[in-house]
């Protein structure tokens, strides 16, 4: 089992330490092409429109400044990097020793800057998403697609991958296997009525990985595994359903 994640749009700064090394960061062979979006990213943020080319508004300007010192800014471990409702949820520092170790090689996190990470490697802060036409590189999603297939296919063959992405972040990777991918989709239902929720969305899917994570038997191989762990998990405030997209399993959790 694999589970996929987003990226955050907070990112937490270090005051020191070594800055990254791409050598030594998961999927070495996505280095060429870290670097090509990386150096893309350092020249747009230096220039004039770098607020309207990286889509994002004027109280921002700090963390794209961010982009233009990846090279030497202190790096941090993904793990501490991201911040946000997902991020709060899954409370990385607070997993016991064994669900970090489940984590180390479990957690997958997309991203536009990086291609993707695992939560032990260091990488500084940046101010990118993934939705960004680079000059340079293009659109970011299309230029990680075929790169992160030829990173990650073989990886995840044969393995349930639990999708936790944005929109955005799952055009970026398609797995070669769809019947294996279960996105997590979150519900809320009102007087017998069900409504799909955005922001709500983000904290049930960290509480989702947080669970996973913290199983310490078998990893379940199938979306029917999947959806009868997590019912046993997640406790009463949830209810768990497997359902059905364009033929694909979608996992449902549904609040009230």
């Amino acid at each position: 089992m694999l589970v996929l994640l987003p990226p955050s749009e907070g990112k937490t700064p270090r005051r020191r330490g070594a800055p990254v090394d791409l050598s030594s960061l998961s999927f070495p062979g996505l280095t060429p092409a870290r670097e090509q979006v990386l150096t893309a990213l350092e020249k747009v943020s230096a220039g004039p429109d770098s607020l309207s080319m990286l889509r994002v508004g004027a109280s921002l300007a700090d963390e794209v400044e961010h982009n233009t010192r990846w090279r030497t800014e202190p790096a941090v471990p993904a793990s501490a990097l991201y911040t946000g409702v997902l991020y709060d949820a899954l409370d990385y520092p607070t997993l016991p020793a064994g669900a970090k170790r489940r984590a180390a090689t479990r957690l997958l996190v997309v991203s536009a800057a990086w291609g993707v990470l695992r939560p032990a490697d260091r990488v500084p802060p940046y101010r990118l998403s993934m939705d960004v036409d680079l000059p340079g590189v293009g659109q970011l999603a299309s230029f990680w697609r075929d790169r992160l297939s030829a990173a990650l296919d073989d990886v995840t063959q044969d393995r349930l991958l639990v999708d936790c992405r944005s929109a955005s972040y799952a055009a970026a990777w398609r797995p070669p296997d769809p019947e294996r991918v279960v996105p997590v989709q979150v519900l809320r239902e009102v007087s017998g009525r069900r409504s799909v929720v955005s922001h709500m969305a983000k904290q049930t899917r960290g509480l989702v990985a947080r669970q996973l994570m913290t199983h310490s038997g078998r990893d379940p191989r199938t979306p029917e595994q999947l959806a009868a762990l997590l019912a046993d998990r997640l406790g009463d405030d949830y209810a768990v359903e497997l359902g059905e997209e364009r033929g694909r399993p979608v996992l449902q959790v549904i609040t009230s």
